[in-house]
């Protein structure tokens, strides 16, 4: 049962890095920004949806040591094969070539003025190399590239804070808490959880890490989790603050794109912490960090088709390069379009998502199909004014979801989700009781 330290570390340098990709660098800065004196409230609310449930996440794949159709599965299985899918074609869609979009606005174009598809067509040849080889993922990933990474953020960040005055701009958001919780979702972090989860589990191994036993595993994964989830927090909070206390020293051009206002904030923010050199070290810090998340996707997606067909070592390369093939295609955006069409899609996806990390890191006898359904169905249902609202504002969804509790900050399916849980739970317990 004993763990080598050397083990957990290299699995919690490689969690992180699967999950910190473009968003989870190039957000937290500008939150900070525009929070302004309210910074700290604004990181609270990302840390639940961007650090807090992701790591519940981790616990769940601890405790199932499955595929994310297990985390769906107490619905019915039909319902967690089209979950399964829709998150994989998500993941593949948006967030796998944004980072190939985000590492060409930000570390490519500038230096070398090439274009988005030489750029993501060199980028996803890369990743699929890795992909192929992902029995090396966990050792290269954890054992290499994360430590450089984790070096040279806490290092832009310690440097930023002690040269900064420690002064802060005017707060831009009118609820704090609530903009950091929906600003979380743009990090992908709670499907991300879901997703490079299983890549972790299926890339150790097992028998050399001296973990063959089940409980062995949950305790690798679970302290894994644990210390990845403190290393995000602490580079997130960093972040923001770094943002927050620049606020009265950098101008953000106001007439940019939004992915480009947070590029040049973070840049701006590198270069008072570590001169010019700071340029370069952002460039590959982001070109890392993008190429290390977009392995764990592809991987996660093609490990997923690769079980649903038989085993399949064919499925397993065949989805690896459609995945590497289709990010090289939407990796032709600009960061910021990315991020605008992923809004609806994680209006709809993350509550789900979140719903089912948190019914399965609770008991069984709490946790029942029953109740899994029902709290899975009222979700979906009160999340969809959220996104109808988003492509398709009305009058008439206005004044309907008026009388929704947080409905007008897109969190209209939380109090609905808890009293379903609370209903069914009571019900189910009264005829033991009787």
């Amino acid at each position: 049962m004993n763990i080598q330290r050397k083990e957990l570390l290299v699995t919690s340098f490689a969690l992180f890095s699967l999950f910190f990709g473009a968003g989870n660098l190039l957000l937290p800065p500008m939150l900070g920004y525009n929070s302004g004196e309210n910074w700290l409230w604004v990181a609270v609310g990302f840390m639940i949806t961007a650090v807090v449930i992701p790591i519940i996440g981790i616990l769940a794949h601890a405790r199932l040591q499955g595929t994310l159709f297990d985390f769906g599965k107490k619905v019915s299985p039909t319902f967690s094969l089209i979950y399964c899918i829709l998150i994989y074609v998500i993941a593949v869609a948006i967030p796998s070539p944004r980072t190939a979009a985000a590492t060409h606005e930000i570390a490519i174009h500038p230096a070398f003025g090439t274009s988005p598809l030489l750029t993501s067509s060199i980028y996803f040849a890369l990743v699929l190399v890795f992909v192929l080889n992902r029995s090396k993922i966990l050792n290269l990933i954890g054992k290499f590239l994360t430590p450089f990474i984790v070096i040279m953020l806490l290092a832009v960040i310690a440097i930023g804070l002690f040269y900064s005055e420690f002064t802060t701009g005017s707060p831009q958001f009118n609820t704090p808490l609530v903009s950091g919780i929906l600003e979380g979702y743009q990090t992908f972090d709670a499907i991300g959880a879901v997703v490079v989860g299983a890549v972790i589990i299926i890339s150790l191994n097992f028998d050399n890490m001296g973990v063959s036993r089940f409980e062995s595993k949950r305790k690798l994964i679970r302290n894994s989790g644990f210390i990845a989830g403190l290393g995000l927090f602490v580079i997130y909070a960093g972040l923001i603050a770094v943002g927050a206390y620049y606020g009265s020293e950098i101008s953000v051009d106001s007439a940019l794109s939004n992915d480009m206002q947070r590029a040049n904030l973070l840049r701006d923010i590198s270069i008072k912490s570590l001169g010019e050199f700071g340029n370069t070290v952002l460039s590959v810090l982001i070109s890392l960090a993008c190429f290390t998340t977009a392995v764990g996707i592809i991987a996660g997606t093609a490990d997923y088709f690769k079980g649903l067909l038989k085993n399949s070592q064919t499925v397993f390369v065949v989805t690896a390069i459609i995945g590497c093939v289709l990010g090289v295609i939407v990796g032709q955006l600009d960061f910021n379009s990315i991020v605008v069409v992923a809004i609806p899609v994680l209006l709809l996806v993350y509550p789900i998502t979140i719903m089912l990390i948190l019914l399965n890191v609770l008991p069984e006898r709490l946790a029942t199909p029953l109740v899994f359904r029902a709290v899975i169905i009222v979700t979906l249902a009160f999340s969809i004014p959220d996104v109808i609202g988003f492509l398709s504002p009305s009058e008439g969804l206005q004044k309907l979801t008026e009388y929704i509790p947080l409905a007008k900050h897109s969190l209209g399916w939380v109090l609905p989700a808890v009293v379903t849980f609370g209903i069914v739970s009571m019900l189910k317990s009264k005829p033991k009781d009787a």
